[in-house]
């Protein structure tokens, strides 16, 4: 049976490819799928560290900077294409979103096609179809944590490279095809090498002379794109360097305590599976994958791919420390593709897995309204360890072949749109769900009410630096005066003072007062003066005249001395 887990060489036969033609496919499954889509474009809104971007794109542009010279706390090719996505919006701010949202999906299906047409070549349709499609549905239908973020766009940038390694016939020309997706895959925002890596590993499991090409080739081409950023932007090579020196988690400031390590990532992937429960499948998939491939060398061989993988997702996580849901959304990506190949290439329908595909499909909602006592990564470890044996039992149970096997990837559109329902989590952390995306909603009406507040108080087009997150800038939008549009690098000196010897955080100091906006607004509860670096904290003083401290105000409108 040919597959993508079977040796690089065996071909798709005519037969098989009958064998595995359904007429029921697309209208059985396309449908839901493309109901799904269209209802998450138009009600998931952006997370908050987009609207950040695209806050100091927008304000910062206005002050004469291009995404170029602006600082957003993301590298140089990220910000531009935040920037293009941005492009051509207009209107009030749920049209502008709703437009990138129908961008970023069509971004998706145009990978997703191109891995299907690639696929095609090497396996049957219903495995090219079934595996494409989960991938593409689990970019498209991702939790808004994960949406456009750099790790997101590293991966679908990836599943383009893949698809031009294995798409395109002689191997040096795929080799050069694939390198400029995978090399502006590291350039997302770095940490995402370990992504682009991740493609080359599954191009390995298929064919090794292309991954080897591959590798060879995005390694040049990732360099050559970061010195083509150090000379489109004046300051990209300093952001680089001291953008590391802003994060307070990193493994590097804390230090390694290995057993901090395993008890956090033993919460940190129940936290993850929960927000994106096709992880729980991932073992029970790999299972089923393996029982179909021949030769134990083979077999061990995909199996060390698996862990490196997983291992790698995790490294990422732990060394930058911040423990962020959405720094492990490689690994969703992997967990949903390896779930299409296992269901699609199934001699006879995996009915047990599909059963609980389609249970968990629902276990977002679910575990929102469980009590507390039950919302811990045990039970969520407990449930992926149900779904592996589900997946035993399919191997043991062997029914008869027949299409119905429709029916089972019905249960994974139904999985894979888990994450987009209005009592899904928004945010979980050490098991326990902290917001749903129906509070996010609501407290984004909240954040939308107080800018109008803010800006009520502040001439049209006059402006403003901002000692404010991401959010306030975002909804304010009144152009800023500096590159340095949101005052990151300063805010940081709250928690770590040597941060106050970086040259990016004197050039941000510099905002506030030479050549000072007129008008500055002061997030009390993010930019803590009493608490910022104490020369800032004089010149911020000395510069602005803001209302006295109100704990039930923490957001104020400072007027210019």
């Amino acid at each position: 049976m040919a597959t993508t887990a079977a040796e690089a060489d065996a071909p798709a036969t005519a037969r098989d490819n009958r064998a595995r033609r359904s007429p029921l496919w697309w209208p059985v499954v396309a449908a839901p799928a493309a109901a799904a889509v269209v209802y998450t474009v138009l009600t998931r809104r952006l997370t908050g560290d987009l609207q950040y971007v695209l806050a100091a794109l927008r304000v910062g542009g206005e002050a004469g900077y291009s995404p170029s010279e602006v600082f957003t706390h993301r590298p140089f090719f990220y910000r531009w294409f935040v920037a293009l996505l941005d492009l051509p919006t207009s209107g009030g701010v749920v049209v502008r979103e709703t437009i990138i949202e129908a961008e970023g999906a069509v971004i998706v299906a145009a990978a997703a096609l191109a891995l299907y047409t690639a696929l095609r070549r090497r396996t049957t349709p219903r495995e090219a179809a079934l595996t494409a499609g989960a991938t593409g549905l689990v970019l498209v239908l991702a939790p808004r944590t994960d949406f456009l973020q750099p790790e997101w766009t590293a991966a679908v940038l990836t599943v383009f490279g893949i698809a031009a390694a294995l798409g395109v016939r002689r191997p040096w020309p795929a080799a050069l095809l694939a390198a400029l997706p995978l090399g502006l895959a590291v350039m997302m925002k770095y940490s995402t090498a370990s992504t682009a890596a991740f493609g080359i590993l599954l191009l390995w499991a298929v064919d090794r002379g292309r991954a080897v090409r591959v590798a060879l080739v995005a390694v040049v081409g990732a360099i050559t794109l970061f010195g083509l950023s150090v000379l489109a932007g004046s300051h990209e090579l300093q952001w680089t360097e001291d953008m590391p020196q802003i994060n307070q988690s990193a493994l590097s400031r804390t230090g390694v305590h290995p057993g901090f390590i395993l008890h956090r990532s033993f919460e940190f992937l129940a936290d993850r599976a929960v927000l994106t429960p096709v992880l729980l499948l991932l073992p029970g998939a790999l299972l089923l994958l393996l029982t179909r491939v021949q030769g134990r060398a083979r077999r061990l061989e995909l199996l060390t791919i698996a862990v490196l993988i997983g291992l790698g997702s995790l490294a990422v996580v732990v060394v930058q420390g911040n423990w962020f849901l959405y720094h492990a959304v490689q690994l969703t990506v992997v967990a949903a593709a390896m779930w299409g190949l296992a269901v699609a290439g199934s001699p006879t329908p995996p009915w047990c897995f599909g059963a609980v595909s389609l249970l968990y499909g629902a276990l977002p909602a679910l575990y929102t309204h469980a009590s507390k006592g039950l919302q811990r990564p045990a039970a969520v470890w407990a449930l992926g360890l149900l779904a592996l044996l589900a997946a035993v039992a399919d191997t043991r149970l062997r029914g008869r072949p027949g299409r119905s096997a429709a029916l089972v990837a019905l249960c994974g559109v139904v999985l894979l749109a888990g994450p987009v329902w209005p009592d899904s989590p928004h945010l979980v952390q050490y098991g326990k769900v902290s917001s749903t995306s129906a509070s996010f909603l609501r407290n984004t009406e909240r954040k939308q009410a107080d800018a109008d507040r803010l800006r009520a108080r502040i001439p049209a087009g006059a402006r403003v630096l901002y000692l404010a997150f991401g959010d306030t800038t975002y909804y304010v939008d009144h152009p800023a005066q500096c590159r340095y549009p949101i005052a990151t690098f300063l805010q940081r000196s709250r928690f770590l003072p040597d941060v106050a010897d970086l040259k990016s955080f004197k050039e941000n100091a510099d905002c506030v007062d030479h050549d000072p906006a007129p008008y500055a607004i002061l997030d009390r509860a993010w930019f803590r003066l009493a608490y910022v670096d104490a020369g800032l904290r004089r010149r911020v003083q000395a510069t602005y005249d803001c209302p006295p401290l109100d704990p039930k105000t923490p957001l104020v409108v400072c007027r210019r001395r």
